[in-house]
């Protein structure tokens, strides 16, 4: 006997986004394939892979509970699925302490926006450093439509008109790295905020260990004629970069991304992306093998 195709339905996928349709598409059928019946049984179901999001840390006090509440988010979108944190420094959990509490599979997701030193090499050591796990890196948060979506939502929160205005311009602030893969990254996540924005220009800065920095980035677009200046923030939580960046806007400054929806979804995204990809592949044949938006 056949089992029945899942298939999704219209309804649902009709209040979504572009930025949203594929990781729409990824959750509902990971859903609805669990529920396919085998000659008339269920198929034993092995556990889900637990999902470990990586954040960076921060001395900031606000930064825990945001990252927390982040994670409840996610759960709430995925019951049953096991969700836990690590740091790579400054919190509690420590990602070593988190894994070595694990056995089975995980996958990490860093909570983090390009491909800079801590995706690329720290978190494939922490694995390495787990024997007891069969884990994957999951690519980072950035550049996707669904991140688009979060800043968009935070520069309107904080005050930037709906409308375009050939006056107006947005700074995307990231941490900075000096791996030239985690540039090209942000530099294509300001070119989807862009876009979101309705064509507003979007220049590209960074707190440490690149240009230019939020300040110079500023100086830029006003010699360009902008004088309504926004800053918006590639930011999970709270923190010194975060707040160092927020101070340099001459005008409205984004709250940190946190628990907004979208960046909840992009977390599971990015998961179920990892799954989806071929043993030891790397972030780049990661994206291939997902829908694209």
């Amino acid at each position: 006997m056949t089992a029945p195709i899942p298939h999704l339905p219209s309804a649902s996928l009709a209040p979504l986004g572009t930025g949203g349709l594929a990781a729409e598409i990824t959750a509902q059928l990971s859903t609805q394939l669990r529920r396919v019946r085998l000659h008339g049984f269920r198929a034993p179901e092995a556990p889900a892979p637990t999902l470990v999001a990586v954040a960076h840390g921060s001395r900031d006090p606000r930064a825990l509970p945001t990252v927390r509440a982040l994670l409840d988010r996610v759960r709430a979108l995925r019951p049953g699925l096991d969700v836990r944190l690590g740091h790579i420094e400054l919190n509690r959990p420590l990602l070593a302490d988190t894994l070595d509490g694990l056995g089975g599979t995980a996958v990490l997701v860093p909570l983090l926006f390009g491909r800079g030193h801590h995706v690329t090499y720290d978190l494939p050591a922490a694995l390495a450093a787990a024997p007891q796990l069969t884990g994957r890196v999951a690519a980072p948060l950035g550049p996707h439509p669904l991140l688009a979506e979060a800043l968009h939502g935070r520069l309107l929160a904080a005050g930037l008109p709906e409308v375009p205005c050939p006056r107006t311009a947005v700074v995307l602030a990231a941490a900075g790295s000096r791996a030239p893969r985690s540039a090209q990254d942000t530099e294509r996540t300001a070119h989807l905020l862009s876009a979101r924005l309705g064509g507003t220009p979007v220049l590209p800065a960074y707190a440490s260990a690149a240009r230019p920095s939020v300040a110079d980035a500023v100086r830029a677009l006003t010699a360009r004629g902008h004088d309504r200046i926004a800053v918006a923030g590639c930011f999970t939580a709270p923190g010194r970069f975060a707040t160092q960046c927020a101070a340099a806007a001459p005008g409205p400054a984004a709250e940190p991304l946190g628990d907004h929806p979208a960046l909840a979804r992009l977390v599971l995204h990015r998961y179920d992306q990892a799954l989806l990809a071929p043993t030891g592949s790397d972030p780049e044949a990661r994206r291939a093998a997902t829908v694209a938006v």
